[in-house]
């Protein structure tokens, strides 16, 4: 919902840091990985209950999310590098709700909801880009990217706002995981009715 708003923000900076880290000799496909990994080291400290180291390897990571992209843009985006790029980012998504469960045994079920969420929000976004791509349907509202984004309730900005409440209030996880599960929901059904109206 908020992504393609805060774009404009934050792509020149990154832009900028992207160039001096290509001219660095660092390529996107090493970034990406990068944040993955470091992404998934957020879900592990999370489960150990290292909620602040947690809540900063999670905003290292996405900050190396944002900068692939922008390294890309500065050399050569690949389809491979799309590729790399989303496989990442629901290795993300799946680890830090997977370290919740750990770290608490009653955050467990509550976990396991919102990657099932994550994973039919996941889908919807896949298939709606498979659609759109086989239509020769295009768009720039949250960049350039290798996939077509369908706009929903449920996007990057409002998950890693999500995430950044559960480690800050760990307490409440049960609650945030809910609604934001609830958000994930919604998002899938507006991307089917998108679907409905875009391929009829």
């Amino acid at each position: 919902m908020l992504d393609s708003r805060i774009r404009p923000l934050i792509d020149p900076p990154l832009n900028a840091i992207g160039k001096r880290m290509a001219r660095a000799g660092i390529t996107a496909n090493q970034v990406t990985l990068t944040g993955a990994a470091i992404g998934i080291g957020a879900g592990v400290a999370i489960g150990y209950r290292y909620y602040l180291l947690g809540l900063a390897l999670l905003l290292l990571s996405r900050l190396l999310d944002g900068l692939d992209g922008a390294v890309a843009r500065a050399t050569r985006q690949s389809d491979f590098g799309g590729y790399l790029d989303i496989v990442g980012d629901f290795a993300f998504y799946v680890a830090v709700p997977l370290g919740f469960g750990f770290a608490v045994p009653v955050n467990l079920p509550y976990a396991m909801i919102l990657i099932a969420s994550f994973t039919l929000t996941g889908i919807s976004f896949l298939a709606y880009a498979v659609m759109a791509a086989k239509a020769g349907r295009e768009t720039d509202a949250h960049g350039k990217k290798s996939f077509f984004y369908n706009t929903g309730l449920a996007e990057g900005t409002e998950t890693i706002t999500a995430f950044v409440l559960m480690c800050l209030l760990p307490q409440y996880f049960t609650v945030i995981a809910t609604v934001y599960a609830a958000m994930c929901v919604i998002t899938v059904i507006q991307r089917t009715i998108t679907a409905k109206v875009d391929f009829p």
